[in-house]
């Protein structure tokens, strides 16, 4: 079952928005190896909005993720590509339903 997750906004700068798009497409194979990342998902929530919405079973996965490879990508990247710093939130998970 999972109990915590992040949601990540991400605004990206005029014109980087393909970027963007390449950027989370590539961490796909990346947290697929991450065995706490329970679900993963990168959404485009308008023409230059992005995010990032995951789960985890435990606050240690969810602490694992974000000293993860994935993370230190967005870090490095932030600059150059989005408006302003990603915006994370630790959220919590009332009720979830996964298919396995």
């Amino acid at each position: 079952m999972v109990k915590v997750g992040l949601f990540v906004h991400l605004e990206a700068k005029a014109g980087r928005e393909r970027e963007v798009e390449e950027f989370l497409r590539q961490a796909l194979p990346i947290v697929q190896e991450e065995p706490a990342t329970t679900a993963w998902f990168a959404l485009r929530l308008g023409p230059s909005t992005f995010g990032i919405f995951d789960v985890f079973p435990d606050e240690a996965g969810r602490e694992t993720h974000l000293m993860g490879r994935v993370a230190a990508a967005l870090k490095s990247k932030a600059a150059e590509l989005f408006v302003s710093p990603p915006t994370i939130l630790k959220i919590e998970v009332l009720a979830a339903k996964l298919d396995e």
